[in-house]
């Protein structure tokens, strides 16, 4: 099966899909062809005549007709964590039957998680998971065993059928995940940064805490660009909610759109600006724009991991 197969249905095995979505940007990468990535990610390097024909890739050479053969490291080339936030807010929007083309906020980032760990397997690097909302949610260390990897796939396939009606204290978690990661790795985090409880100044302290131990830090702005970023609502009137103050307010989507796009537009400038200040990877994602962003990222990342 696959991902145009997959695409309609149902997630089940979140395993399945990462490997379809990982093949699905490989074999793209490949027509470049490799575009100075993919020997360094797919782990192959050019055959060398009199070298043993025993680790040729015979599906590459099918896809790319030259000769790779693949590598095998037998130590943890990177320590990768992960960070998701689990918010009500990233539940949104209200999704009943999740699928690769109708993802909430939470469910993406599974997906694109369940992704990364997908590569990272595949470079035999460590990885581990952070998620919180109100409270620090869940935590697993770096690990490279095939073990680790199938708990955190689950953990993620929890995360994506839960619900949350927590608020987001992004502040409090992140200074304390930054406590517990003591050797040096690359940090992704997955977040719509939504906070009702701090300043934007005090989100970024916290971010910056990451950078300790010299730590490379990617921040994945998640968010539903149809209706976050371009306010794309008919003009009937509508009463929107916050779901985590639960503030309410009535009004014609017509009449605000124009400066609504205006603030998000200028606290997205903000977020990068403020990012390049604390040396921080600014990524925004659109959930409906798939993940060859995310794991263009991730290669561009562990290339200049020094």
């Amino acid at each position: 099966m696959n991902l145009s197969q997959i695409q309609s249905s149902e997630i089940k095995n979140l395993d399945i899909l990462a490997k379809q979505v990982v093949e699905g940007f490989i074999t793209g990468m490949h027509k470049s062809p490799f575009h100075g990535f993919s020997v360094e990610f797919s782990e192959h390097k050019l055959y060398n005549t009199g070298e043993s024909t025993r680790h040729i890739d015979w599906k590459l050479f099918a896809k790319t007709e030259k000769l790779y053969t693949k590598k095998y490291e037998e130590e943890t080339n990177l320590r990768c964590h992960i960070i998701i936030d689990n918010s009500a807010s990233m539940h949104y929007p209200i999704v009943k039957k999740q699928t690769v083309e109708n993802l909430n906020k939470v469910g993406f980032s599974a997906v694109a998680a369940a992704s990364l760990m997908e590569i990272l397997k595949r470079q035999r690097d460590a990885v581990g998971l952070s998620i919180y909302a109100d409270s620090y949610e869940y935590y697993a260390p770096e690990k490279g065993s095939e073990r680790h990897r199938k708990m955190l796939l689950h953990q993620l396939e929890q995360l994506m059928v839960s619900d949350s009606n927590a608020t987001t204290e992004t502040y409090q978690y992140l200074h304390e995940i930054a406590e517990k990661i003591h050797r040096r790795s690359l940090i992704f985090v997955f977040t719509d940064m939504f906070q009702t409880t701090k300043d934007n100044e005090s989100l970024f302290e916290a971010l910056r805490h990451l950078k300790f131990n010299k730590h490379e830090v990617v921040l994945f702005h998640t968010c539903d660009g149809k209706t976050e970023i371009n306010f794309n609502f008919d003009n009937a009137p509508k009463k929107f909610v916050d779901v985590e103050t639960g503030e309410e307010i009535n009004i014609y989507a017509e009449n605000v759109r124009e400066k609504y796009m205006e603030i998000v537009e200028d606290y997205f400038k903000e977020l990068k600006n403020k990012c390049l200040q604390y040396q921080i990877d600014y990524v925004p994602v659109d959930i409906h724009s798939g993940f060859n962003d995310v794991l263009t990222k991730y290669l561009i990342s562990r290339k200049k991991f020094k």
